[in-house]
C-alpha cells in the first residue's frame, strides 16, 4: 500500500485558518495531500485558503455545530487524514474559581467537538487504506507532568487553567480509546501531540511567549504521515520524544 503522500491523498485540518492548524495545513500541501482548510468563519477560512495556495479547499466547519459537521462529512466522501486542531482556552482560572459554564464551553470544542468531528468523518476515513487521526493535546495536560517535572511548564504553579487543562487530559484519554476501537478497522493510527507554547492566539501568555506554530506542525504531520508500522495510542512531544500521560 502506497502512503497517502504518494498517492494524492487527503487530509482535514480543523481550526486550519490560523495558528498551528494553519502550519500543519501547509506542511500537509507540502507533502502532497489535498488538504479541506476547517474554520468556522468563512472568511477567515477563505483568506487561509488564499494564503495557502494550490490544493487548499474551505470547508466551514464548526466543531461545536451538529450541523455543520454534518454538513462538512456530507462534502468530504474520502479522507486519509484527520487532524483535530480546533481548540480554546480559559483564563487561566484554577477549579476553585471555575465556573461551570467555562467548563461546559472548554470542553464542547476541546472534547465534544473531537468527538463529534472524529466519529462524523470515520465513514471516510475507513475508505482509506492508511488512516491517521492526530489530536493536537497540549503538556499541560499531562498527570504526569502536572504532579511532577515537566519540560513544557513549571508544575509547582499548580492547578491553574483547570478548564483547558483537565480537557486535555480528556482528549489523551479519548486517544487511547479510539486507537484501541479502531484497531480492529485496519491500519489506524490515532496519536495525540503535545506541541509546546506557541505563537497562537490562544491566549495573551501563548500570543507573547510562543515558539514557532510551524515546529510543532512539523511533528503532527510526522504523525500524520506515519508508515505502516508507526505508533498508535501515543502521547508524542513536539520535539518527537514520548510526553508523560
Amino acid at each position: 500500500m502506497k502512503h497517502p503522500s504518494d498517492t494524492g491523498g487527503t487530509a482535514l485540518v480543523t481550526g486550519a485558518n490560523s495558528g498551528i492548524g494553519k502550519e500543519v495545513a501547509r506542511q500537509l500541501l507540502g507533502s502532497g495531500l489535498t488538504v479541506y482548510v476547517g474554520a468556522r468563519d468563512l472568511g477567515r477560512g477563505q483568506a487561509a485558503v488564499d494564503e495557502l495556495g494550490s490544493g487548499a479547499q474551505l470547508l466551514v466547519l464548526d466543531v461545536t455545530d451538529e450541523q455543520s459537521v454534518a454538513a462538512a462529512a456530507e462534502r468530504v466522501t474520502e479522507l486519509d487524514v484527520l487532524v483535530n486542531n480546533a481548540g480554546i482556552s480559559d483564563t487561566g482560572q484554577p477549579p476553585t474559581e471555575t465556573d461551570v459554564d467555562t467548563l461546559r464551553r472548554v470542553y464542547e470544542t476541546n472534547v465534544f467537538g473531537v468527538v463529534a468531528v472524529t466519529n462524523a468523518f470515520l465513514p471516510a476515513l475507513r475508505r482509506s487504506a492508511k488512516p491517521r487521526v492526530v489530536n493536537i493535546s497540549s503538556g499541560t495536560g499531562s498527570l504526569g507532568w502536572s504532579t511532577g517535572p515537566n519540560p513544557q511548564f513549571d508544575h509547582r504553579n499548580a492547578g491553574g487553567a483547570a478548564a483547558y487543562r483537565s480537557s486535555k487530559t480528556a482528549l489523551n484519554a479519548l486517544t487511547i480509546f479510539y486507537a484501541q476501537s479502531l484497531a480492529a478497522y485496519g491500519p489506524f493510527k490515532v496519536n495525540a501531540l503535545a506541541p509546546g507554547l506557541r505563537a497562537t492566539s490562544l491566549n495573551s501568555r501563548a500570543a507573547e511567549l510562543g515558539g514557532d506554530p510551524a515546529e510543532a506542525a512539523a511533528q503532527a504531520v510526522r504523525l500524520a504521515l506515519l508508515p505502516d508500522d508507526g505508533p498508535t495510542a501515543g502521547f508524542f512531544s513536539w520535539d518527537g520524544t514520548i510526553a508523560a500521560w
